[in-house]
């Protein structure tokens, strides 16, 4: 018999610089999704710091390590609910920052990932780009891969973590106007061309004069959705997950008629120019 894992995304509104109440708001939410059952919520970008930092050193009086005081707090809290958690934060190590997620459980730190590719936008004109390999964490009974908003847009952070085994892959992201595209197509894209389930968790609600959009959403294996908030209101989205299901990618729809793989049908051999350094450009 299939055992389902119940997941969580949580669209929410963010007080900036506001950790105090940031925090309340998430372990309240948290409370309610491991009441409706489930085994992962996904919190979205930066919600224990805000997102819109217009200098280095303000966005550095924000951050803070991991493990840190908000990871502990927040892993004691996930210990005695017996449920991982998915939150993004502003990290700082040594001299250096990023926008970072972690992922929580009754263990602690279960996994961390930071943002690999950057936008000229809010925090992520101050951080560094991501040091640490892609990665695949257990988490409930699931291989759980993370990336953030703006590595959505780029396939290959999705196929590198599916090729490490992500049953699911997390996005915590803050969309602004924009980003309609990938609310629409790319998230179902990512789940399909994978196998995979896909889960983005949109913050809601303005800071400093940018609006973000909501409509956060998860995704089959097949890429149709389970759940969507199609709206800019708070909500929570709940689906199963059924890690067989995004494990098995050889699909059978007409036998020896109509088969394929998403895995073993790939010709890696011919995808050179994908791992090619960026060109610097010209100087005009």
């Amino acid at each position: 018999m299939t055992q389902l894992i119940r997941i969580a995304a949580v669209q929410l509104d963010v007080e900036f610089a506001h950790r105090k109440a940031n925090l309340a708001r998430i372990e309240s939410v948290l409370e309610e999704t491991v009441a409706a059952g489930a085994a992962l919520t996904v919190f979205p970008e930066c919600c224990v710091t805000g997102y819109c930092y217009e200098s280095r050193d303000e966005a550095l009086a924000a951050a803070e390590e991991i493990p840190g005081s908000t990871t502990k707090r927040l892993a004691a809290l996930c210990r005695r609910l017996d449920t991982h958690m998915v939150v993004g934060l502003i990290e700082v190590e040594g001299h250096r920052l990023f926008n970072a997620c972690v992922l929580l459980g009754p263990e602690g730190v279960a996994g961390r990932y930071r943002k690999i590719h950057l936008p000229s936008l809010g925090v992520d004109r101050f951080v560094a780009p991501g040091d640490h390999p892609f990665a695949v964490h257990e988490a409930a009974g699931m291989r759980v891969g993370m990336n953030i908003c703006y590595d959505g847009g780029f396939p290959e952070s999705s196929r590198v973590l599916s090729l490490l085994g992500a049953d699911l892959i997390v996005l915590p992201t803050n969309w602004p106007p924009g980003a309609e595209c990938m609310v629409q197509h790319a998230v179902n894209a990512r789940a399909m061309e994978n196998h995979v389930y896909y889960l983005a968790a949109n913050r809601i609600g303005a800071e400093r004069g940018f609006r973000f959009i909501g409509h956060s959403k998860i995704c089959a294996p097949d890429g149709s959705v389970l759940a969507e908030a199609a709206h800019q209101d708070p909500a929570i989205l709940y689906a199963d997950v059924d890690v067989e299901l995004a494990r098995d990618k050889r699909l059978v729809r007409v036998p020896n008629q109509h088969e394929i793989d998403r895995f073993a049908d790939r010709r890696p051999e011919m995808y050179g120019p994908i791992v090619s350094p960026t060109a610097e450009p010209e100087n005009l």
